[in-house]
C-alpha cells in the first residue's frame, strides 16, 4: 500500500514537473500576436522609433551606455539586436545581449 502511495506521488510530481517545462518553452501566441501588432502599429504611425527607456550602466572602460531596450524599429546609436528582440547599444562585442539570448545581427 505504502509503495503504490509513493509510486502514484512521485508520478504525479513529474507530471507536473514535465509540464511547467513544456509551458516555460512554448511562448504564448497571443503574446507574440500582440508584440507583432504592437511593432507594426508603432511602425505604421508616424515614422518614430518608439523605445522602452532602461536605463544606463558603465562598461568596463567607464563610459556610460544605454541598457539594451525594446524599439518599434531600430534606433539610432543601436550596435545589435538581440535574440529576445530588445536592441543593445554595446560598444564592444563581448558580452552584447549576454542576458537577452545572444545577438541575433549586428547593425
Amino acid at each position: 500500500m505504502r509503495s503504490t502511495r509513493q509510486l502514484i506521488c512521485v508520478t504525479a510530481l513529474a507530471l507536473t514537473l514535465f509540464t511547467q517545462l513544456l509551458i516555460s518553452q512554448n511562448p504564448s501566441p497571443s503574446h507574440q500576436n500582440s508584440n507583432s501588432a504592437a511593432t507594426a502599429k508603432a511602425k505604421a504611425g508616424n515614422g518614430k522609433v518608439n523605445c522602452t527607456d532602461n536605463g544606463a550602466y558603465q562598461n568596463s572602460r567607464g563610459e556610460t551606455v544605454r541598457r539594451p531596450e525594446n524599439c518599434s524599429a531600430p534606433p539610432e546609436g543601436a550596435s545589435a539586436q538581440c535574440r529576445d528582440g530588445s536592441y543593445s547599444f554595446s560598444r564592444s562585442r563581448r558580452g552584447t545581449c549576454s542576458h537577452h539570448g545572444g545577438v541575433a545581427k549586428w547593425l
